[in-house]
């Protein structure tokens, strides 16, 4: 007889010495692609974070700052480590991270060779070229400038990119307001001080000129060093003799230059100006000069008013104010010490900024009337 047929679905594989059919090779597959999977995601987040670390990186490369006239005064002691010189250019804004300039600098293999030594850096060079500037160890030279017509302290202008006030001009050396407070608070042993009470600041007396200093110079250096050049310029042109013979002394002729160079600019009309301030000194007038009055007016922080109650106001008081209002420069200075020859008495900055001189009241008033419309009414 023959043996009935099993059902198909009754017929199954069998397995060969125990091992696992056929069936089960489908499942091998998917394992291998869930590991597949797995390691893709990991290569990619790899990248990811090795992307990001990169862009991190050379974005902490770039400058701090964007103004190449700041410049900040760096002392890195001997046997610093790459990591506390990092640390110190960070804290001094120089640099955006103290970690990628160690980097860098083991990457380049800079670390061995930053120097000690004091530095005048800007936050507007980028890590790798304040490394090289630390690396060459070079023993910097700055120049400043200082501007006639300053005063000590500029209150007016919240620019300070437009200062040109001595404690504006330090700072963007890389002084620090407390050097520069205390310098110019300290005590000057010089014959430029002749006449100067000694409860005066130093106001009038940072000579305009450009400088050139080595880094390590204190702003007590710089001042010294400004007061020389002041005085060889006195000796040079006489001037305690010539304001000897005005009936001045060193002090006085000072503080009179520094008036008339915040009224006028040009060597005549600074001559013209100094004509009529000594005529008006001499006939016991008030020297009627509007500066004065806002120069006290802007340094104590109050509204410019023509009647201000200060001894520094000449439009309610007679003689000179108690001390200079700028620093003037030389052609003011030689004006006090050489006037011109006139018989004028007023004299205005008119809107097309000319100088108009008159000799009585009534001119005086015509030149108003006529070229002084928009400033003498705000005066």
């Amino acid at each position: 007889m023959l043996e009935p047929i099993q059902p198909v679905n009754e017929i199954l594989p069998q397995p060969i010495n125990n091992q696992p059919s056929g069936l089960d090779i489908p499942k091998k597959r998917s394992k291998s692609k869930i590991a597949l999977v797995i390691i893709g995601v990991f290569v990619f987040l790899t990248l990811v974070v090795a992307g990001s670390a990169f862009l991190w990186y050379n974005a902490q490369l770039k400058p701090a700052g964007n103004d190449i006239s700041e410049l900040k005064l760096v002392k890195i002691e001997a046997n610093s480590t790459p990591s506390q010189i990092g640390q110190l250019l960070q804290d001094k804004s120089l640099i955006r991270s103290s970690f990628a300039f160690e980097i860098y600098a083991r990457i380049n293999q800079k670390s061995a060779n930053l120097q000690a030594g004091t530095y005048r850096l800007s936050p507007a060079e980028t890590t790798p070229q304040i490394i090289e500037h630390i690396v060459n160890g070079a023993v910097d030279e700055f120049s400043i400038t200082f501007y006639p017509g300053a005063t000590l302290v500029d209150n007016t202008s919240k620019d300070e990119s437009k200062k040109t006030d001595v404690t504006t001009v330090l700072k963007k050396a890389g002084y620090s307001t407390d050097e520069i407070k205390a310098a110019l608070a300290d005590k000057y042993d010089s014959p430029l001080f002749a006449g100067k009470p000694a409860t005066a600041d130093l106001e009038g007396y940072i000579y305009g000129e450009t400088y050139e200093f080595g880094t390590g110079t204190t702003v007590h250096g710089i001042l010294t060093r400004v007061f020389d050049e002041f005085y060889s310029k006195v000796k040079e042109n006489k001037l305690v003799e010539s304001y000897a013979a005005h009936n001045l002394t060193l002090y006085q002729g000072i503080t009179l230059a520094s008036i008339i160079q915040k009224e006028v600019n040009s060597v005549s009309d600074q001559k013209q100006v100094a004509q009529i301030f000594f005529t008006r000194l001499k006939t016991d007038m008030v020297l009627g000069s509007d500066v004065t009055y806002q120069y006290i007016a802007d340094k104590t922080g109050v509204a410019r008013d023509v009647n201000l109650d200060s001894t520094y106001n000449t439009r309610k008081n007679k003689g000179l104010t108690p001390g200079p209002i700028s620093v003037p420069g030389l052609t003011a200075l030689t004006a006090v010490a050489q006037p011109s020859a006139g018989d004028y008495v007023y004299f205005l900055s008119g809107d097309d900024d000319i100088t108009y001189f008159a000799k009585t009241y009534a001119e005086h008033e015509a030149n108003i009337i006529s070229h002084c419309k928009v400033k003498c009414a705000i005066q």
